[in-house]
Formats: C-alpha cells, structure tokens, sequence
C-alpha cells in the first residue's frame, strides 16, 4: 500500500496498525523526518505526488488521503496518471479531498506561530476528480460526500476506482 502525501505518517501508522504493508512518500523531507522519527517501523521516501520514485504497478492499493488539495486543478490528471501507473491491475485507489470551487489560503493559521509560509487549498469537485481518475485509465467504484459540520467551511468526499 502507497500512502502518497503521507505528510508524518498518521495514516501510514492506522494502515500499518491495521497489517497492510504500507509506504509513505511526501513532498516535504521535514514531513519525512517526522514520519521516521514517529513511525520507525515504517519505510518512508520524499517523493512527488506527480513523479512518484517507484515501479509501475508495485502497489495493491494507492491512498490519497487529503494529499491533493495543495496541487492545482492543472496538475492533478498528472497526479492521478502517478497513481494509476504504481497500481497494480484490480488494485485500489482511495482518495479524500475537501470538496468546493476555488482556492482557500489556509497559511493565517501557520503564521499565527511564526511560520511565514505560503499555504493554498485547492478545491475540486467530486465529478472532476471522477474525471481525473477515469483520464488515468481508473474505474470509479463509489464515492461519498458528508456535507460541512461545525465548524467546516467546505464538504469532504471520498472516492474509490479500481485499476483496470
């Protein structure tokens, strides 16, 4: 199992806790360093999301567990080609997302401690991620989308699709 964008490793660790062999790959090597030193156990690589450092079809099932909201619309086919590639045939791809239009600066609350950081959210629909994924050569399986609760300002949806 891929944990692709797997930031420190959080659901690296609920998928491991739950006997699924699991790497993890982010973008960030600060991400990295805490995935490894909190999840020892674990193999972890810096990696993009668009140009993932492993063999086609190597993995039964790719998570993209919030990993996609920090890429544009323009580049996510390319992300979701990355992950049908690393599949396996018949292998799964779930993927959570918030879902909307637009794009939502979400660095105010890093630089309420300091961090001057330059952090975007992009939203997407459920329907152009379904399109993404079919574009990649994937089955869409089922999808979920919760509307916003509390505090929520955007819906969150969830998509499976099967390696053909």
């Amino acid at each position: 199992m891929l944990d692709a964008g797997c930031g420190a490793g959080r659901m690296s660790r609920y998928l491991a806790d739950r006997d699924c062999r699991v790497v993890g790959v982010d973008l960030s090597p600060g991400m990295i360093a805490m995935a490894r030193r909190d999840h020892r156990a674990l193999p972890f690589a810096v990696g993009s999301l668009a140009d993932l450092p492993f063999p086609d079809e190597l993995f039964g099932g790719v998570l993209l567990w919030y990993s996609t909201i920090h890429t544009p619309p323009a580049g996510q086919g390319r992300v979701f080609a990355e992950a049908a590639r690393v599949l396996r045939p018949g292998g799964q791809l779930l993927v959570g997302f918030q879902a909307g239009d637009g794009t939502r600066d979400v660095a105010a609350t890093y630089r309420r401690f300091g961090h001057d950081i330059v952090l975007e959210r992009h939203l997407v629909t459920p329907d152009q991620v379904a399109a993404w994924i079919e574009a990649a050569g994937l089955r869409e399986v089922c999808r979920l989308l919760r509307r916003a609760q509390g505090a929520e300002r955007d819906d969150q949806a969830v998509l499976l699709a099967t390696a053909r």
